[in-house]
């Protein structure tokens, strides 16, 4: 991913906060000469100094079987994007687009056993631990969890190289910078507001 200066984030404390937050991720490694995806929910652990993103995939899906073949995979975390006009600046500009990303390179290992129930009753507690009834791993059927569990693989990811990008529009000016902000509230988009809070969040680190 191309970085500029401006941009780049390298603390790996603040990396985890951003896929705990963005867990949602995309997955691409190469088939057959040919690139193939999925979108799936990612745990980040770590071990000691080694950090492994964890998840499991339908048994159908061809992308497990890509694991032993493919050196690194690319895992993609998306945060919050939103359209930056030139007209909120206080020069003539061209617009531009703020967001925040993180790319993940790794090899990727099939995960089974207890390791992958205990990961997946991780999984189960991370979406569910405060709904009003939780469905967690211990309160479902065992037989109907070993039936399920016959249709996923399970795999762990070692993270062997991470970039972190977020573009706020730090090269901007402060008065730019508070404007910019301000406009964003006003867009009344989920994703504006997002970047806004970014933003403000950001400068004030």
């Amino acid at each position: 991913m191309f970085i500029p200066k401006y941009y780049k984030i390298t603390d790996m404390k603040e990396i985890q906060e951003f896929i705990k937050m963005n867990s949602f991720a995309t997955i691409v490694a190469i088939s057959k000469g040919r690139p193939i995806a999925s979108h799936i929910p990612l745990l980040l652990n770590q071990d000691q100094d080694d950090y492994y993103l964890t998840g499991h995939l339908a048994y159908g899906n061809p992308l497990w079987k890509t694991f032993e073949e493919t050196d690194q995979l690319l895992t993609i975390f998306n945060g919050p994007h939103a359209y930056i006009s030139s007209s909120w600046y206080e020069q003539v500009n061209v617009p531009t687009w703020n967001y925040q990303a993180v790319h993940i390179y790794g090899k990727a290992s099939i995960m089974e056993g207890k390791e992958l129930e205990q990961d997946l009753s991780k999984l189960l507690e991370k979406y569910e631990k405060f709904r009003e009834n939780p469905v967690l791993w211990e309160k479902l059927s065992p037989e109907m969890l070993q039936k399920e569990i016959k249709g996923i693989k399970g795999f762990k990811i070692k993270v062997e190289e991470v970039q972190a990008a977020y573009k706020l529009s730090q090269n901007r000016n402060s008065t730019d910078y508070a404007n910019i902000i301000k406009e964003l509230y006003q867009e009344n988009d989920p994703h504006a507001s997002a970047v806004a809070e970014a933003m403000k969040k950001n400068r004030n680190d």
